[in-house]
């Protein structure tokens, strides 16, 4: 038996891990102290019992770290062992309480064989049920049919809650290549942004240079204005070329605003904006240039379910919820924190536990409407 892991993120799984050991630990453990508890009547009675709960919650908790492959197969043998010994030597009903709990854990994240599986443990379950009666005709309830019917159960809701699993796995994947799309729009922006540059020179360029070839013999003076006049146009598209790929091109701040919230959205990442009626003018081409890296940033590196942009009149904060590990090199950010600190701003970056939170601010200058 080598049962397979999720598909998601690390802080999926670790929403998902710290859930089930709140809400369904405590009633393990409860379960697991009550079947050594009624079903021992002397200390090695306790000894036998005790393996089986152990690995039926060592395989629990593996299974919330998504883990449960690498413990299924030691802990399912384990507390198979036991209920043999329970059923036909102490006499413990409920002994066969840590095979099922483990191997139905272990049993729906089987690659293939897994309605094999669950009746093979069923089966088992029944067999030393069943042989029980061979000394105990008043066994059928006891040992027969309550732990056959607790395990066919126990293990169609195994079944079911996986489903529930294997919906998060598909909106994490659905979640990644949303924001897979939402990069690859942005870059097809640059594209046109870029196609916007160039393409009309290129043009106007391509027409004056044949302008130009006609009037260099006919009239040297206008052939010359025109090449003049090509070389100005490509100066201007050449630093129009470079603003662009730096970030530097004047930006419409509520523009980028829009922008960002639609990207996020289309990513599934919750948008929650808090903005003044109006931010200084001086900074807002700044601050657009901000967010519009920052927002590339969370959909490449983070993991965020919700974003928070809170706007001033002079500054914007950006806090995302998606943090994994350390701050990741963002050498973009650390460009325009260059720039930033040269018109008297400051830009810093930093994380708390799985927040990671981007602002910008120019305390130098004043707030909108301030005498």
């Amino acid at each position: 038996m080598r049962a397979g892991a999720l598909r998601i993120t690390e802080a999926t799984q670790g929403r998902l891990r710290r859930l089930n050991l709140y809400s369904a630990m405590p009633p393990l453990l409860l379960a697991a102290f009550v079947v050594v508890a009624v079903d021992s009547r002397t200390w090695w009675h306790v000894v036998v019992l005790t393996p089986g709960v152990i690995a039926a919650l060592v395989a629990f908790e593996r299974w919330t770290a998504n883990d449960i492959g690498r413990v299924a197969v030691p802990c399912v043998l384990v507390a198979a062992a036991v209920w043999p010994v329970g059923a036909l030597v102490i006499g413990a009903p409920n002994s066969y309480w840590g095979l099922t709990s483990a191997a139905s854990m272990a049993i729906p994240r089987l690659p293939r064989y897994r309605a094999v599986a669950a009746v093979a443990l069923i089966g088992y379950v029944a067999a030393f049920g069943a042989a029980r009666l061979l000394t105990d005709s008043a066994a059928l309830r006891g040992y027969l049919l309550y732990p056959t019917a607790v395990t066919v159960l126990v293990v169609v809701l195994s079944f079911v809650g996986e489903r529930f699993y294997d919906v998060v796995q598909e909106l994490e994947l659905s979640r990644e290549r949303e924001a897979e799309l939402a990069v690859i729009r942005e870059r097809v922006r640059f594209a046109g942004d870029l196609h916007d540059i160039q393409g009309h020179t290129l043009h106007v360029v391509k027409l004056k240079t044949a302008l130009a070839r006609k009037l260099v013999h006919t009239d040297p003076g206008r052939a010359e204005e025109e090449l003049s006049e090509i070389h100005a146009l490509v100066s201007d598209t050449i630093r129009q070329t470079k603003e662009l790929a730096y970030a530097q091109r004047r930006l419409n701040l509520s523009a980028e605003l829009e922008n960002a919230k639609n990207l996020f959205e289309a990513a599934g990442i919750r948008v929650r904006v808090t903005r003044v009626p109006e931010t200084d003018e001086r900074v807002s081409e700044m601050l657009g240039q901000v967010l519009r890296e920052t927002t590339t940033n969370i959909l490449r590196h983070a993991q965020a379910t919700e974003v928070r942009i809170d706007l001033t009149a002079s500054g914007i904060t950006i806090v995302n919820d998606g943090a994994v590990g350390g701050p990741p090199q963002l050498r973009g950010l650390s460009a325009l924190r260059q720039r930033i600190v040269t018109d008297g701003g400051e830009l810093t970056v930093t994380t708390a536990g799985e927040s990671f939170t981007t602002a910008a601010s120019f305390p130098s200058f004043p707030r909108a409407g301030a005498r």
